[in-house]
């Protein structure tokens, strides 16, 4: 999908703030408010926006821990791989999964309220899930850059 300039403004206040009211965008980028919905609905309908979230403060609500671990499978099997990814999309406790190349399979970002909290998550609930071989885990000590927010500028790297 080709973004215009106009296109690539309204998207990046969305990304700075979802919150934003329309009129608040719509004067911003010089639109008029239907206007701005209209272009609102062509980038939902192209698929382009996913979706409006409200990012919450992890460390407020009791999760002090936030992880990286590493899974890898025992067989690489159809069913497996499927049982596996199924077993993670139920476990609340994994924020992201990403299936690798290389020596790891899969990668998690995992949160936990304390040291306990990830012992169960690892031993009770992650080894037992289908097709896990091995896990490690790397525990986060600073997050240096965290965003959603995309690069729009098609000018910057």
């Amino acid at each position: 999908m080709q973004l215009d300039e106009l296109d690539r403004k309204i998207l990046d206040l969305l990304q700075q703030d979802a919150r934003n009211t329309l009129q608040d965008i719509a004067r911003q980028v010089g639109l008029s408010a239907p206007g701005l919905q209209k272009r609102l609905t062509k980038l939902e309908n192209s698929g382009l926006i996913l979706g409006h979230h409200t990012l919450l403060n992890r460390e407020i609500l009791g999760y002090d821990l936030m992880c990286f671990v590493q899974v890898h499978l025992s067989h690489h099997e159809l069913s497996r791989v499927h049982q596996f990814r199924e077993a993670v999309q139920h476990m609340s406790q994994v924020l992201e999964c990403y299936h690798l190349t290389g020596d790891t399979d899969y990668l998690l970002k995992v949160v936990a309220r304390n040291r306990k909290d990830l012992e169960h998550f690892l031993v009770e609930v992650l080894t037992p899930a289908p097709g896990v071989d091995r896990i490690r885990t790397s525990l986060v000590l600073n997050e240096v850059k965290a965003t959603t927010a995309l690069p729009l500028d098609p000018e910057k790297p």
